[in-house]
């Protein structure tokens, strides 16, 4: 196991997954400190779960675009609220399913079901789109299960190319009902406390500079994210969200996911510290 970052302190910004990158990070020596960006807030969603149920099982829909294993999930507690698990269901096996990614291919497969439709690797709104271009959209209905906000890049490219589109989200990311301790990161990142930070999704970013420009610190953390710290982004959608803010990740994984960020993390750091 690569030691680059022994005794370094690697802040995180990860919430529902902090725990499993605490551990990666423990893994190659390091000092997680998790500093949540995001909570995941449910919306009342049942009338709006029960006419995508109703448009699914009566054949008005084409495609169903499944962004994400938390989404889709969700949307199962929806129906299972509504004692209509078992018709979404059948109705999903008889529909064209598009995954974004790995994470709602997984949650298919434990329903017993399979897409139809995959994009590939760095799994953004791009290779969905590419994924899609086989096939004849105009005049289709498509439904988009968005994550926690609206995808307007591939709302607008779906419609561009002349579908017809059904949206819904079931959760929405806000801030921590408790701000403090992303202060105190900023706080702890002009001090040059942490050896890198670590992003997994482009909203911890917006979350983070959201909270420096009310607190009056956005200077200072734009100063500690380029100067101070090494900066790691788990893929193109987050890394693209840091540079929008000002800020060019000095890490980001072949792979988008977890343990190959943490890995190129530990890998850069060792090079750095052979360098010196």
């Amino acid at each position: 196991m690569m030691n680059g970052l022994t005794g370094k302190n690697i802040a995180l910004l990860e919430a529902r997954l902090s725990s499993e990158l605490a551990k990666l990070v423990a893994r190659h020596g390091g000092n997680a400190f998790a500093f949540p960006a995001l909570r995941e807030a449910t919306i009342d969603a049942g009338p709006a779960v029960a006419e995508l149920i109703a448009a699914l099982a009566a054949g008005r829909i084409d495609f169903i675009v499944l962004q994400t294993g938390v989404g889709l999930a969700a949307l199962i507690t929806e129906a299972e609220k509504l004692e209509r698990r078992e018709e979404l269901l059948s109705a999903l096996d008889r529909v064209t399913k598009v995954c974004r990614g790995p994470k709602p291919t997984a949650v298919l497969a434990r329903l017993g079901l399979k897409p139809e439709v995959s994009a590939v690797e760095p799994y953004t709104t791009a290779e969905v789109l590419a994924a899609m271009a086989e096939y004849e959209l105009n005049d289709r209905c498509v439904a988009v299960l968005h994550y926690g906000e609206r995808n307007t890049v591939l709302t607008e490219s779906l419609i561009a190319l002349g579908a017809r589109l059904e949206e819904l989200c079931l959760y929405e990311w806000q801030l921590p009902e408790d701000t403090e301790p992303l202060k105190q990161l900023i706080a702890q990142l002009d001090q040059g406390a942490f050896a890198a930070v670590v992003f997994t999704s482009q909203i911890q970013a917006r979350h983070l500079f959201q909270v420096a420009v009310e607190c009056d610190r956005e200077s200072e953390l734009l100063q500690a994210l380029r100067h101070k710290t090494v900066v790691a982004s788990i893929g193109p959608t987050c890394s693209a969200a840091l540079r929008a803010l000002g800020v060019a990740p000095q890490v980001e994984p072949e792979h988008p996911k977890m343990g190959p960020l943490v890995a190129e993390l530990a890998k850069q750091m060792q090079q750095t510290k052979e360098n010196h």
